[in-house]
Parts: C-alpha cells; sequence; structure tokens
C-alpha cells in the first residue's frame, strides 16, 4: 500500500528491505556520524511538522479580533405577550440594564412571518400592547433593549420560512421597527433538529451582519441553547459550529441554566450551574480551537453568558434560590463572563398569598419568597455594560393634550378606570394598576411608585393614531335614557357609540364603560 504526505500529494513507497539499503546505500561512500544522525532527525522532525500544521497565528481569520471581548451586560427576558401595559419591563441594579424581549416567532408552521407568541402581529403589538411605546419608555430611561428570536414553544422563523431571502425580510421587519441591532437566537426543540432551518438560519444571519457593516453598524448576535449539567448538548454544539461556519459573527453563546431534568447528587441549583458552565467553556474553546477563529485574551469566558430560571423551575425538584443567584453571580464575575440574564423579569417577585402550590410554575411569580430582593438585582451586580442599542433616545418633548389625536382618553378625575386601561395625560401615556377612580394625578411627583396607581407606559409619539369610539347608523340602537330599567344584553347608543348592558342596570352612564370594564354594567359593542 501507499501513503500519502500531508502537503505534497505524493505516493510513497514502502521502504527499501535491509538486503537492498545494505548493497546500495543512501548516501553511497559515506558514512554518518551519531551528531549526524541526531541533526538528521531534528531537521526532519521540523519538516514533517511543518507539513502537517501551519503556524497558529496563520490560521487566525483575525488576529486583531482576539485582543478585545466585548462588554459584559445584564439582560433579564421579558415575556411580551404574558404581561399587559400595566407591567414595567425594566429591573435589575440601575446600570445600564438591558431588557431581553420574547419571543418572536413564526405566525405559524406554514407562515413566514414575524408574531410575538404567534399573538400578536407587530402591528398589533404595536396596537394592543403598546410594544412600541414601552421599547421607546425603555431606552428613555437609560435601559437598552434586545430582541430573542425562537423560544421553546412555537415555530422559530427558519423552521417556517423555506428560503434565505424570506428569513431575512422577517428578521428584518422586526430589526427596522424597533431599531434592534443585538439579537438573541433561542434555539430549542425542533429548531435544534432542522440542519435545513440551521443552515438557512446561519446564512441569512451572516448576509444581515455584512449588510450592518456596510452602512457602518453592526449587529451583535446571542445564540442561546439548552444545557446539561456536562455543558451544551450535542444538537447545542452543533447548532453553534453550523452558525460559525456559516460565517456569523457570534457575540456570545448564552447557556440556560435550568430545567436540568437529572439527578444532581446533592448539588445545589447553583453548583450545578457552575459545572454547566465549565463544560460549556471546554466545549467552546476547543470548538474555536478547530474552527481556528480567536477567543479575546480572556478565552471562552469572555464569550458565555448564564441565563438561570429564577425560583421555581419547571422541573419539580429544581429550586433557583435568592442565595443559588448569590453564587452563580458570584462565580460570573469572577470568569468575567460577557453577559448574565435570568427568565424572567415578569416572574422576580414573590407570589401573592392567594396562589398556594408555589411548586406549580407561573409566569407572574417566582415560587420563593423574596422579601425586598430582586433576582435581577443580585444577578447585575458586576455587569454595568451594554450590547448594542443603535436607536437613539429621542429628546423628551412632550405633544399637547388633544382629545382630537389623542391615542387614548386624556385622563379625567371625575372618571372610573380598570386595571390595564390607558389614559394621556400631559403627553404621555399611563396604563392604571388598579381600578381607580379620581385620586393624584398620573404624574403626581409625590407619589412613590408602591402608591400611585399609574405606571408611565411612554411618550405620545408622533405617529400615534388617533382615539376613536365605534360608532352605528341612526335608529340603529334607542338612545339611553337615565330613567329606564335595561335588562342584560340591551343596546343603546349615546352619541351614536352604542353600548349593550352587562347586567341589569338603570341611571348608570354608558359612557363609563369606555374606561371602566369592571363595575360599569355597560361595555362597547365594537
Amino acid at each position: 500500500m501507499s501513503r500519502r504526505t500531508a502537503d505534497a500529494g505524493e505516493d510513497v513507497q514502502p521502504e527499501a528491505t535491509d538486503e537492498v539499503s545494505r548493497k546500495r546505500g543512501r548516501h553511497p561512500g559515506k558514512r554518518l556520524s551519531p551528531w549526524r544522525i541526531l541533526l538528521g532527525i531534528a531537521v526532519a522532525m521540523v519538516v514533517v511538522a511543518s507539513a502537517v500544521t501551519v503556524p497558529w497565528y496563520l490560521t487566525q481569520r483575525d488576529a486583531a479580533v482576539a485582543e478585545t471581548a466585548g462588554p459584559q451586560w445584564f439582560g433579564g427576558y421579558f415575556d411580551v405577550t404574558a404581561a399587559d401595559a400595566s407591567m414595567s419591563p425594566t429591573a435589575g441594579d440601575g446600570n445600564d440594564d438591558t431588557v431581553v424581549l420574547g419571543f418572536v416567532v413564526a405566525a405559524s408552521a406554514e407562515r413566514c412571518a414575524p408574531t410575538w407568541g404567534t399573538h400578536y402581529s407587530l402591528a398589533e403589538a404595536g396596537q394592543q400592547l403598546d410594544l412600541d411605546r414601552r421599547i421607546d419608555g425603555i431606552r428613555r430611561e437609560g435601559a437598552h433593549v434586545a430582541v430573542s428570536f425562537g423560544g421553546a414553544l412555537n415555530t422559530e422563523l427558519a423552521v417556517a420560512c423555506d428560503t434565505t431571502s424570506s428569513l431575512m425580510q422577517a428578521y428584518s421587519r422586526v430589526l427596522d421597527r424597533y431599531g434592534i441591532t443585538t439579537i438573541d437566537l433561542d434555539l430549542e426543540g425542533e429548531a435544534l433538529l432542522d440542519t435545513a432551518a440551521a443552515d438557512r438560519r446561519a446564512t441569512a444571519i451572516s448576509a444581515l451582519q455584512r449588510q450592518y457593516a456596510a452602512s457602518g453598524g453592526s449587529l451583535d448576535v446571542w445564540v442561546t441553547l439548552p444545557t446539561a449539567t456536562t455543558g451544551l448538548t450535542d444538537t447545542g454544539l452543533d447548532a453553534v459550529r453550523r452558525l460559525l461556519d456559516g460565517g456569523v459573527e457570534l457575540a456570545g453563546v448564552n447557556a440556560m441554566t435550568m430545567d436540568y431534568g437529572t439527578d444532581l447528587g446533592g448539588a445545589t441549583m447553583a453548583e450545578a450551574s457552575v459545572q454547566a458552565l465549565n463544560g460549556v467553556h471546554d466545549q467552546l474553546t476547543q470548538l474555536y480551537r478547530n474552527q481556528r477563529i480567536p477567543l479575546p485574551a480572556a478565552g471562552a469566558w469572555a464569550v458565555m453568558g448564564a441565563t438561570p430560571m429564577i425560583g421555581q423551575n419547571d422541573v419539580h425538584d429544581e429550586v433557583f434560590t435568592l442565595a443559588d443567584a448569590a453564587e452563580l453571580s458570584a462565580f460570573a464575575q469572577q470568569r468575567d463572563l460577557a453577559r448574565m440574564s435570568m427568565w424572567s423579569i415578569n416572574r422576580d417577585r414573590t407570589c401573592g398569598p392567594n396562589y398556594p402550590d408555589v411548586s406549580a410554575v407561573s409566569d407572574s411569580c417566582s415560587g420563593v419568597d423574596q422579601g425586598t430582593q430582586t433576582f435581577a438585582g443580585i444577578l447585575s451586580a458586576g455587569f454595568d455594560e451594554a450590547p448594542s442599542d443603535a436607536a437613539a433616545t429621542p429628546a423628551a418633548t412632550p405633544l399637547p393634550d388633544d382629545p382630537e389625536t389623542s391615542p387614548y382618553p386624556i385622563w379625567s378625575e371625575d372618571a372610573p378606570y380598570s386595571h390595564g386601561v390607558r389614559v394621556v395625560w400631559h403627553g404621555y401615556v399611563y396604563a392604571a394598576k388598579w381600578w381607580v377612580s379620581g385620586g393624584p394625578e398620573p404624574d403626581d411627583p409625590t407619589q412613590t411608585a408602591d402608591a400611585t396607581s399609574w405606571v408611565l407606559v411612554g411618550p405620545v409619539l408622533p405617529e400615534d393614531r388617533p382615539f376613536a369610539l365605534p360608532t352605528v347608523a341612526d335608529d340603529t340602537y334607542p338612545e339611553w335614557n337615565v330613567g329606564t330599567v335595561y335588562q342584560k344584553g340591551t343596546r343603546v347608543v349615546v352619541d351614536g357609540v352604542p353600548f349593550e348592558a352587562k347586567w341589569w342596570t338603570q341611571a348608570e352612564d354608558p359612557l363609563d364603560g369606555i374606561t371602566d370594564h369592571d363595575r360599569s354594567p355597560w361595555e362597547l359593542v365594537e
């Protein structure tokens, strides 16, 4: 048999027999001294080594990349579809916090259109959740915004979009609408198994990064993956490899240190998470070496993030406590991780007394007694920088309150308001935290955060559409009369606006039903 050398590709024949060598000799007429033999061996070893391996400094894509690590930032996930407009999504220790909005997914398995959890299109989220305004408000408060694509539920965009161009368009609609320059790819379940989708995803994201670079900007890309106590799963590691192979410049890999679903052997959740992160570190070190991609001076830690599920995890016996948070935070700071996140901001509170089984996961509370502490306050310590967030914070120039152009009713001290109802006051939109009538103005500066009945959503925007009540043609329903008794289901009109009685009523103004959805006996007929 013949073999090939590593560099020249020539066939090398088997060596001559000892008898032939003795007769012919390799260097006829010369005898080799021991020193000459040793020198020859050394030279041969150098030649072989240079033929088989290229010096590491010649294999790097860009040696300069290895000199600088990215920012170290904290960003809790905020489940957009699990909270109404009265819940403020900002959290942390106040030092350049980031809110990671999740999750953008395909409208369906066959429909390549970006939605928020399939429940809202981008336009519907703007109208029904005030999401555009809330993002503007987050930035006005000095925080930053990133968007997460994917998640554990529904269909990830790269799976539903069957072409690279359609996938790029879907991503771009989100990035352009919200001015996003940092994205998070949360890959789980089917999205990790579909290799064709993985290749489309890598190609589309890489192309978008080139577009951003060509216009003088950048698109930071994080990939978030399930993690075992030993590190990334095989499919997760392959997802990272495919993104790198596709030319994606990854800002980092975020490990979901949660829901291990295995016997932890008496380890705490913090200890299990540290073990998992050590495993991820070793995997990424080897992967980047194999891909000949340079790492920052701090190594793989500088391109890693951690995301615990605070409090009660989906796995019944796994509970991430405040003590676990402190231990994991200390480890992350010691290792200089690039990112710390948590699932989720929505859950960062003690469950109320009427929630009896805290072992049942809630999307509104953690399941552990937090006292006066927050997980965000603990986990954000030391992560005081921010990822890329190109959208400029607009100047605070409130528009005059005008019922003709206002997106919501102008606040009135005489009107009742139900939880979540939004009003406009002094150029800003506020949402009621509970049922309220009268009381201090929404922007009363003497009211503490706990005492005020209102939460600031954001400013009135120039592009807002005016609030308008539904109307019906004359004589569609009788005009409401203060002295008439109305039974449930009866419909009336007030100045052309239709209402329907929710129960028996008399002498109660239907107009209150516009903002009072709880106590008013009347509701608008849409």
